[in-house]
């Protein structure tokens, strides 16, 4: 038995609407046109939907089961619909995002905005050293993940993670002599934050590796030639964490922050505005 749509709509207006004037209104049909479709949907179910009385209009007991599923019919014809609708979200986001907050997840989210808003050039600038708090606030990008010092950069907070010193299992400090560092080129932040500590500590090091890359950091680091500085979510089996027990400076906290360009939120375009809601709804956790 195939419903057609048009006479559970129209039967779940008359349940509403308390009648079927007003629900021709709500529907744009004559009266006539909706107590025929009425008639149809008991024809196809053999049975009464509605007692009808001079004074008021109720749901049978069939009516109730039928309104049951007739509104889950309408809802999912709804969701499907809205869900390959073309959006008229027009424009260019240009969004920005550190190679350490890349995982399989956001590029899933932005091929997701990328199919819901078809209309909308959307440019993504990721990289681990690229000063995004600076292109934000200068406007060369519309919205970025902005790595910073728990609690210092304005926006939504998607994630807060510890940052450590990570080293080969097995790695020792060599007494007396230079640490070698591996890091990636300023203005990363962990390299400010990293050779900021071992300077307030008086702890000498020399630059042993540096790279862009933040899985030519991780590589490096598992060899054992140099310690690493990197959010605790990039360790890796085989890595330890070196602590102030080993001699090393206590690191803080860093926040990933979804930053604007725009201090004023209505001058924000509708592309910027829905690829900064998909975002800020999802689990970075």
């Amino acid at each position: 038995m195939n419903f057609d749509t048009s006479l559970l709509q129209a039967f779940v207006a008359v349940h509403q609407a308390n009648g079927f004037t007003r629900a021709a209104e709500q529907l744009h049909l004559t009266q006539s046109a909706v107590s025929h479709q009425i008639r149809r949907l008991e024809e196809m179910v053999g049975r009464p939907l509605f007692r009808r009385t001079t004074r008021r209009l109720s749901l049978t007991a069939d009516g109730e089961d039928l309104l049951r599923h007739a509104k889950r019919i309408l809802q999912a014809q709804d969701a499907l619909a809205q869900h390959f609708r073309s959006s008229p979200i027009e424009g260019t986001v240009r969004f920005g995002v550190p190679e350490s907050f890349m995982s399989e997840r956001l590029p899933r989210l932005l091929h997701q905005f990328s199919r819901s808003c078809p209309k909308v050039r959307l440019e993504v600038s990721v990289g681990l050293t690229l000063d995004l708090a600076t292109m934000v606030r200068e406007r060369e990008l519309d919205l970025a993940v902005v790595v910073s010092v728990s609690g210092t950069t304005e926006g939504t907070l998607l994630r807060r993670l510890p940052l450590v010193w990570a080293a080969a299992e097995g790695f020792e400090r060599p007494n007396g002599a230079s640490l070698p560092l591996a890091y990636s080129p300023l203005p990363c932040v962990c390299h400010r934050i990293g050779v900021a500590a071992l300077d307030s500590a008086e702890i000498a090091w020399h630059g042993a590796f540096s790279s862009h890359s933040l899985e030519d950091l991780r590589t490096v680091a598992l060899s054992g030639l140099a310690v690493a500085i990197f959010t605790s979510d990039n360790l890796r089996p085989g890595m330890v964490v070196l602590n102030e027990g080993q001699g090393f400076p206590a690191l803080p906290m860093l926040d990933f922050t979804l930053a604007y360009s725009e201090i004023n939120a209505e001058e924000r375009g509708f592309a910027v505005v829905e690829l900064g809601r998909l975002i800020e709804e999802a689990r970075w956790e």
